[in-house]
């Protein structure tokens, strides 16, 4: 009796620290996009980019370390801003993106530097060739997006800078810079198979919502969400 006694003492005078789950997210295609930027023969930095990329996000804003990513990057959908040049980077001596048509990055642990940055570890598979990158990640905002469909978002800023070399992609070595400096913009929606009071149960997918017509009543700040 006396141990039971004492035990349920020591449950009334411990604190209870309800653990939040991570909630999950999934990418933006519309809204997500890698830039990168590479030395073009000692004249310029080339600047691309690649969107469409789409993956899962496990996240909670009080938990960084509880996060978790998985991004796939459709390189079909890189952009030099010409045709041309597209074609090459695509090319078999470069990206090769007829066998290796996608990039792919899978965290393996996160480190909090504050509540709104943190260091993304993973790996990434590129050219068929997997390496560790780390991610200097910021977040921008999570809450409630306020335009139709009213769904919980999250934004992320992103930065590193590979080694194009230590993926296999070393041609042209006198004309194409080795370094290739990343800058992705991210926004993450959430599941809709979790259940959010402050979500607005919609059919449509992510991406910018149709315009509204004049006689729109819905809350939302007027005009259309930007692409």
């Amino acid at each position: 009796m006396i141990h039971r006694l004492t035990l349920a003492l020591l449950l009334c005078a411990t604190p209870w620290v309800a653990s939040a789950s991570p909630e999950t997210y999934r990418l933006d295609p519309v809204h997500t996009r890698v830039l990168f930027a590479v030395e073009h023969a000692g004249f310029s930095q080339a600047l691309g980019t690649v969107s469409g990329s789409e993956g899962t996000l496990a996240f909670d804003a009080d938990d960084w370390r509880s996060a978790t990513l998985s991004v796939s990057v459709p390189l079909q959908r890189l952009d030099l801003g010409d045709d041309k040049w597209n074609t090459a980077a695509l090319a078999r001596n470069l990206l090769d993106a007829e066998r290796f048509p996608e990039a792919r990055f899978v965290s393996t642990r996160i480190e909090p530097v504050d509540p709104t940055h943190a260091r993304v570890i993973g790996q990434l598979t590129l050219h068929g060739v997997t390496r560790e990158v780390t991610l200097e990640v910021t977040l921008n905002a999570v809450k409630r997006h306020p335009m139709p469909p009213f769904r919980r978002t999250a934004g992320f800023s992103a930065t590193t800078t590979l080694s194009r070399s230590a993926f296999g992609v070393d041609a042209w070595p006198s004309m194409i810079g080795d370094e290739v400096q990343l800058r992705i913009e991210a926004e993450a929606v959430r599941d809709r198979s979790a259940a959010d009071p402050q979500d607005t149960p919609s059919v449509e997918e992510p991406g910018t919502p149709a315009p509204t017509d004049d006689s729109d009543t819905s809350p939302s700040p007027a005009g259309t969400r930007s692409p």
